[in-house]
């Protein structure tokens, strides 16, 4: 059972951590922000940027969670929220409710985003095409 009446105080610098794949997504390199420790399981906080170019995209899922939200750093996404195309920008945050079916399926070279979602072992649910999906943007 995760303790919920304390947490840990943390502080990562930003030249501290790596960013390494064997995350969610082969596609992806994460960058650990320490808060998963600190919060006991309750909060996970990860930077997440391109490494692959989009091919086939995340595929449509769901996931198990509270809280999640998305904060692009830097460059774009393309998702696909329910039958909705969303393009996420630098600077745009995006709350994805507990459970909404979505693909992310388009991305820039360049693209980065932070990522809070509680819990920190949240897990992601394949699920049923809600629509077709648009090609990506193929990197030059």
């Amino acid at each position: 059972m995760l303790d919920r009446t304390s947490t840990l105080f943390s502080h990562v610098k930003g030249d501290e951590g790596d960013y390494v794949s064997g995350g969610l997504r082969d596609f992806f390199l994460y960058r650990d922000l320490g808060i998963a420790n600190a919060t006991h399981g309750k909060v996970i906080a990860h930077l997440v940027k391109a490494n692959l170019p989009p091919e086939e995209g995340t595929g449509w899922h769901r996931h198990e969670a509270d809280f999640q939200i998305v904060i692009m750093l830097k460059g774009w996404a393309r998702f696909m929220y329910e039958d909705q195309e969303t393009l996420v920008q630098a600077g745009d945050c995006v709350h994805q409710r507990p459970g909404i079916r979505h693909y992310l399926f388009d991305y820039s070279p360049d693209m980065e985003y932070l990522e809070i979602v509680s819990p920190a072992d949240f897990k992601s649910v394949d699920v049923e095409p809600v629509c077709g999906i648009p090609k990506p943007t193929p990197w030059v």
